[in-house]
């Protein structure tokens, strides 16, 4: 199929292109970026269907760095199809999918099934995530070399800190060998084992078992230590405290390899959510204090994280109906992470650009992604129109996904996918009618 996209604003932050512009679209690849009026003549562009886009932006495919696909062992909570029927919804051309499955995602035979079902699926590219440890129990390595012949983009225990300090080491290095990044789980359990939510004034109120700060933030500190020791990339995963956000800003400083993401709620919520013992409110590491998401947001403005990640965690109803103490951590959000990523942008924190960049070069840069992230001739035509104006109102009902556990239902939101592009292919599409 021939495809132009005409006169979309063309955000490209690897590029530094911001324009309005027509993408002509040819085999799956971009064929050319034109300005307006496109320099074509009518004749050369008589076969080409025309996918309107004035007045909308036009992006590189948004990609979500932390995603759990749950499939295989947790189908009931959330499947491969699911999971990426929900992503090209949001606007997502790719996703990075965790190890915690069952089996966990350790060997050869767990990565090929995932990616036979990813293909199968035929929606949003998935990126297998391989485990550090042997059946995530963080005694003795995964075999690395396996996964990464098998197609795995990083390693990590997400879900389960690697606390054998020793064992982190020598992932690093081997990690180093096979050129993975190392994406960090950063939590000792020693301080947060039994806790629920953020340790402080409302975990008292509430009477509920509190996570301080410095469980995340000790764990982030010896990884960064580790990271100098091996200059091994490093990501630190879903940062939600002011100090993590300093620490990880001074390494960057100091000129280590190490980036980081957070998620949208940890810039749009507080602990005081879980106020009412809401369990849609529940996840891990906790929302934190005010001060905390400002820290986040901050991070977030001036470079010191670089990436905007789902984490994506469904969960059956039953498994969050239940008491708060008893009740799974973690939110889905492949459909909600674009507009609250917009509103950031809308409330004057970042610039649109540095929005986009977030869920788009950032995470190409940290999974080594080539031809991701980007808008450029020959790549493939990975993108994502969205009306950065749309008014909607967030409605669980609607989802994709086959878990609803989110605790934004009916916020009132600005901004929205329309249209998700895979190699030349429309996935979602509430732009216009339009067959292929």
């Amino acid at each position: 199929m021939k495809w132009i996209i005409r006169g979309g604003r063309i955000i490209d932050a690897k590029h530094q292109v911001d324009d309005q512009m027509d993408i002509y679209i040819y085999q799956g690849k971009i064929l050319d970026l034109q300005p307006i009026p496109s320099k074509r003549s009518t004749k050369t562009l008589s076969d080409f269907r025309v996918i309107p886009a004035e007045g909308l932006l036009v992006t590189p495919g948004l990609i979500d760095i932390h995603t759990h696909l749950r499939e295989p062992g947790f189908e009931y909570k959330e499947t491969i199809l699911t999971g990426t029927q929900a992503a090209v919804a949001g606007g997502f051309t790719a996703v990075a999918c965790m190890a915690n499955t069952q089996p966990v995602n350790d060997n050869q035979s767990v990565t090929e099934y995932i990616l036979k079902k990813a293909k199968e699926a035929r929606l949003a590219r998935v990126f297998p995530i391989g485990a550090i440890s042997t059946g995530l129990k963080g005694e003795t390595l995964a075999e690395i070399g396996e996964l990464k012949r098998a197609g795995v983009v990083a390693l990590s225990d997400d879900g389960h800190p690697v606390t054998n300090s020793q064992l982190m080491r020598r992932a690093m290095e081997y990690a180093r060998t096979f050129d993975l990044p190392v994406i960090s789980h950063c939590e000792d359990l020693s301080l947060s084992r039994s806790g629920v939510m953020n340790e402080g004034a409302v975990s008292t109120w509430l009477g509920l078992y509190g996570i301080p700060s410095a469980a995340e933030e000790v764990m982030v500190y010896r990884d960064i230590q580790l990271c100098q020791l091996t200059q091994t990339p490093l990501h630190i995963a879903h940062v939600s405290t002011a100090g993590s956000v300093q620490l990880i800003r001074e390494a960057k400083k100091k000129g280590l390899p190490v980036t980081a993401e957070t998620a949208p709620h940890y810039f749009s919520l507080t602990e005081e959510a879980v106020i009412g013992f809401d369990t849609q409110a529940k996840m891990n590491p906790p929302l934190r204090t005010k001060d905390d998401c400002l820290a986040v947001q901050k991070g977030l403005k001036d470079g010191t994280i670089d990436v905007i990640a789902s984490d994506h965690a469904p969960h059956n109803s039953l498994e969050k109906e239940v008491e708060f103490e008893q009740a799974a951590m973690g939110i889905i959000g492949l459909e909600t992470a674009l507009p609250l990523t917009l509103s950031l942008v809308h409330r004057g924190i970042l610039t649109l650009p540095q929005a986009i960049a977030k869920l788009t070069e950032g995470p190409a840069r940290v999974l080594k992604l080539n031809h991701y992230g980007d808008l450029r001739k020959s790549s493939p035509a990975n993108l994502t129109i969205i009306d950065p104006d749309l008014e909607f109102q967030i409605d669980i009902q609607t989802f994709r996904s086959k878990s609803k556990n989110s605790p934004f239902h009916g916020w009132k939101m600005k901004g929205k996918a329309l249209m998700t592009m895979v190699e030349g292919r429309i996935v979602f599409n509430q732009l216009t009618p339009i067959s292929e």
